[in-house]
């Protein structure tokens, strides 16, 4: 049995509070430069990657083009925090 998704609870608890609302403005921020200087185009599967992982930072040397696919791997790639020690 499936259970269909509640997309205004979604939004409410992880997407609606000031900080999410700045990183995803920065993140589209980034995204809108690129798209002016021409190294990305709407539906090229590609993402605005930040090096430093802080979408806050849109710096031209923190940010980059990289393939979809690449930037959104699980694990120890450019689009995920890096795993911890543990220990």
């Amino acid at each position: 049995m499936t259970r269909n998704r509640n997309y205004a609870r979604e939004y409410q608890r992880n997407h609606s509070s000031q900080t999410a609302k700045r990183r995803r403005a920065a993140r589209n921020a980034a995204r809108r430069r690129m798209l002016k200087a021409g190294r990305v185009t709407k539906g090229d599967n590609k993402d605005v990657h930040h090096k430093d992982r802080n979408p806050l930072n849109n710096s031209t040397k923190n940010i980059s083009v990289v393939k979809r696919s690449t930037n959104r791997k699980v694990g120890d790639s450019p689009g995920r925090p890096r795993n911890r020690k543990r220990g």
